[in-house]
C-alpha cells in the first residue's frame, strides 16, 4: 500500500500532538517513527490506523482519502506493545480470530493459520494458551494474528518494548526478515535509536508534533538536517562557541555538537595531525568492550571519544592531545557539517 499524509493536525485541548505532517510511503516499504516520548508518534500511527481522527488535513491510501472509514474498513493490522492477545484462546485460536469475524470457511482458515504458524516459527505451539508462552513467542502470536485477514498495511505501537533485551535483538532481525518475505508496507513506533536504524529502510524523526527529517538510517545518522535530529541521533556533546576549537575559526559563536566518532584522543606522537589538536586532559574512562570511551578536558570543553584497545590504556589525569575532525554547527533551525580546516593542511617545512 503506498501512503500519502498531506497537512494533518491533531490537538487534544491545548496541546498539538501533530502539526500540519505530511509525507509519503512507498508500497512494501518498513518505517520507523522515531522520537522522544510524547512526540506525536503514537497519534501519527493511531490516525493512520482509524483509532484518531485528524482535525484537518488528508490520509490517503493507494490515493483515495480514508478519513471517514472506520479502522476495520481501512484493511490495516495492527500490533500493540502488550500483545493485546485474548487469554482464554490458544495461539490457534487468537490467529484465526480475525478470519472468523470475516466468516472465512473452515478450511481456507486452517490453511491460513498453519502457514502464519510456520512463518513466525510458531509451529507447535498451536494448542498453547498465552500464559503458557515467553514474551517473544507472544509477540510473535500479535504479529500472526495481524496478519492472518492478510492486511494491506501493518501498523506496530513499540513492539518489541515489553521483551528483554536479548529477545528484542532477536526480534529484530525476525520482523526485517518476515516484512521482506510478506512484503507488507510497515510503520513502526519505537524511541529507541538502535531498533530503527536495525530495521527500518526509512526513519522519519518526530518531535513536538513534527516531521523533523525523513531518510534512511545512514542518510538520517550522516547528514542531520536540524539541531533536533544532529542532538537525538547517536551520543553527542555540546559545544557553544565552537570557533574557540582548533581548526574551526570560521565558526564564530555558533553552537554545535560533536559525535565520539569524530573525535580522536592520543597521547603524544599518537595523534597523525598534531598541529591541528589542542591539548587535554582525561577526565574519565569506560570499557564498551569493543573500545574505550575516553573523556577528556580541553580548555573550556568536555569532549568524548572512543579509543582502540590496541592502544595503550588511559587514566584519569593523564596529558593526552585531541583533534576533532568535524562538528554539527547550528545555524538557526538547521544544522550544517563542518571539517576541520587543519587537518589536511600541508605539514610545514623546516630548512
Amino acid at each position: 500500500m503506498h501512503i500519502s499524509v498531506r497537512g494533518i493536525n491533531k490537538s487534544f485541548g491545548s496541546y498539538e500532538a501533530a502539526k500540519n505532517i505530511s509525507f509519503d510511503i512507498e508500497q512494501g516499504k518498513l518505517i520507523g517513527l522515531l522520537g522522544p516520548s510524547g512526540g506525536g508518534k503514537t497519534t501519527i500511527l493511531r490516525m493512520l490506523a482509524g483509532l484518531e481522527s485528524p482535525d484537518s488535513g488528508e490520509i490517503l491510501f493507494h490515493g483515495e482519502k480514508v478519513n471517514a472509514l472506520m479502522p476495520q474498513e481501512r484493511h490495516i493490522g495492527f500490533v500493540f506493545q502488550n500483545y493485546a492477545l485474548f487469554k482464554h484462546m490458544s495461539v490457534y485460536d487468537n490467529i484465526a480470530f480475525g478470519l472468523q469475524v470475516q466468516k472465512r470457511g473452515k478450511a481456507e482458515i486452517r490453511t491460513r493459520v498453519h502457514e502464519l504458524l510456520q512463518l513466525t516459527g510458531l509451529a507447535g505451539l498451536e494448542k498453547r494458551l498465552p500464559h503458557q508462552l515467553s514474551g517473544g513467542q507472544r509477540q510473535r502470536v500479535a504479529f500472526a494474528r495481524a496478519l492472518a485477514p492478510e492486511p494491506q498495511l501493518l501498523l506496530l505501537d513499540e513492539p518489541f518494548a515489553a521483551i528483554d533485551a536479548k529477545v528484542r535483538k532477536e526480534l529484530r532481525s525476525w520482523l526485517r526478515e518476515m516484512i521482506s518475505r510478506v512484503g507488507i508496507t510497515t510503520i513502526f513506533v519505537t524511541h529507541d535509536q538502535e531498533e530503527a536504524v536495525e530495521v527500518a529502510d526509512e526513519i522519519m524523526i518526530v518531535n513536538k508534533g513534527r516531521i523533523e527529517q525523513k531518510g534512511s538510517p545512514i542518510d538520517i545518522y550522516r547528514e542531520p538536517l536540524t539541531p533536533f535530529v544532529a542532538s537525538f541521533i547517536g551520543e553527542s556533546s555540546p559545544l557553544e562557541e565552537a570557533g574557540s576549537l582548533i581548526g574551526f575559526a570560521d565558526a564564530g559563536e555558533a553552537s554545535a555538537i560533536v559525535r565520539p566518532e569524530f573525535v580522536e584522543i592520543g597521547l603524544p606522537g599518537e595523534i597523525s595531525r598534531q598541529t591541528a589538536s589542542a591539548e587535554a586532559v582525561v577526565r574519565s574512562t569506560y570499557f564498551r568492550g569493543s573500545n574505550w570511551q575516553v573523556e577528556v578536558e580541553s580548555g573550556p570543553y568536555r569532549l568524548v571519544g572512543y579509543r582502540s584497545l590496541e592502544l595503550p590504556q588511559l587514566e584519569a589525569g593523564d596529558h593526552v592531545h585531541v583533534l576533532v575532525h568535524r562538528l554539527y554547527i547550528f545555524d538557526g533551525n538547521q544544522t550544517k557539517t563542518v571539517e576541520n580546516a587543519l587537518k589536511n593542511d600541508p605539514m610545514p617545512v623546516h630548512i
